[in-house]
């Protein structure tokens, strides 16, 4: 699956060290208040805001995507910030609601890439990537609404919804793996998957373990690269790997997994904090492929910094990772090289303008932001006698 690796947006996280030498240090700081008015601005219940749209030119998932980082950052900063409620619950569901009503029109395919119709799929010809992606949306503005006082919505779809993901692993295969497209699963919509039910079971008391210990157990068996320890990005349905780790799968991987399995959430982030993350000049980054890994550039890698094979999109995940868990030296290099950026573009507008899509403002929201959510909803308790991946 082709997701959006950011490539423009997170220009901020190349390491601009050079230019930042220069700069005044309370310049180095990211600015939160301008991610969010540039995130939230323009939506409401009539419409998605044009730039939204555009997105779908390039790639319909970058449309979908955008909506799922902006409900995940904003549920952040409603249990961080309760007198924000009001302003910000309205946005989410305006994107909640567009979203399902535009699926509801147009088919489930609507956010997915031509090539999800080029092959016959394995199971039902439901993709784990909209449906957990839309149960995750449903779970974080319920857990947020509920965390502050106020009345609950998508009660029923959530079960709906739900459902749907948990029916999916196993579907299209003697494995509980789930197709994201025909014959094909990605890691990245796995686990965001996971994290949907376990909301779910937060929310409303249901009991998803079986399909998380399944999963954890085939992961843990099958899904791990060999020569980084690391899980791969991509797979068939008979857990035949297809990309190894990526820096913009792993950084989100090893956080959703912190509410789904925390040991191997921290070892996960460990491996690639070391084999990935990087820093120039004092400024942080992460890189898209391991030493050895060929580093392939496309959509889904995004360009690669000559010399140090930065990858914006790679940077942008590892902000809220690093955040995640409490690598507070490299979360504050990654943080000033987005500061940086931002102090030059301020003075570029057709490099701001160039660099500023609706996914990355979300992504790099939720990075800034990031936790209240996931402590909220907090991890499973582990099964009798060990971890709940056992």
């Amino acid at each position: 699956m082709s997701r959006t690796r950011l490539a423009s947006a997170l220009l901020a996280l190349v390491p601009l060290g050079a230019v930042g030498l220069l700069l005044l240090p309370h310049l180095l700081t990211p600015d939160s208040e301008r991610w969010l008015a540039a995130t939230v601005d323009g939506w409401s219940e009539d419409a998605p805001p044009p730039e939204v749209l555009a997105q779908r030119r390039m790639n319909p998932e970058w449309d979908f995507m955008s909506r799922t980082f902006l409900v995940l950052a904003l549920a952040d900063r409603v249990i961080a910030e309760p007198e924000q409620a009001d302003a910000l619950l309205p946005v989410m569901d305006a994107a909640i609601v567009d979203t399902l009503v535009q699926e509801a029109a147009h088919g489930h395919g609507w956010y997915l890439l031509p090539y999800a119709s080029a092959r016959p799929w394995r199971g039902d010809g439901r993709s784990v990537f909209v449906d957990g992606e839309l149960l995750l949306m449903l779970g974080a503005r319920r857990t947020a609404a509920r965390a502050v006082g106020r009345p609950d919505r998508f009660v029923a779809e959530t079960a709906e919804r739900a459902a749907r993901v948990e029916a999916a692993f196993g579907a299209a295969s003697a494995l509980p793996l789930a197709e994201s497209y025909p014959d094909e699963g990605w890691t990245f919509c796995h686990t965001l998957a996971l994290v949907g039910l376990r909301m779910h079971e937060h929310l409303d008391g249901a009991d998803h373990s079986a399909v998380r210990d399944a999963w954890l157990a085939t992961a843990r068996e099958r899904l791990i690269d060999p020569a980084t320890g690391m899980l791969v990005s991509e797979f068939d349905m008979d857990g035949r790997h297809h990309d190894g780790p990526e820096g913009s799968t792993i950084f989100l991987v090893a956080t959703a997994l912190q509410l789904v399995d925390p040991e191997l959430a921290a070892d996960q982030y460990v491996r690639a904090s070391e084999a990935l993350g990087d820093r120039f000049l004092g400024f942080g980054y992460a890189r898209e492929w391991p030493d050895g890994a060929t580093a392939l550039v496309d959509v889904d890698s995004g360009p690669l910094v000559p010399g140090l094979g930065a990858s914006a999109s790679a940077s942008g995940f590892a902000i809220a990772a690093s955040a995640a868990f409490h690598d507070h030296a490299w979360s504050a290099e990654l943080r000033g090289a987005l500061g940086a950026a931002e102090a030059v573009m301020a003075v570029h507008p057709l490099l701001a303008q160039a660099a500023d899509t609706p996914v990355g403002d979300a992504v790099v929201l939720w990075g800034l932001g990031f936790g209240p959510l996931w402590a909220e909803v907090g991890a499973p308790e582990p099964a009798a006698g060990g971890t709940a991946s056992r």
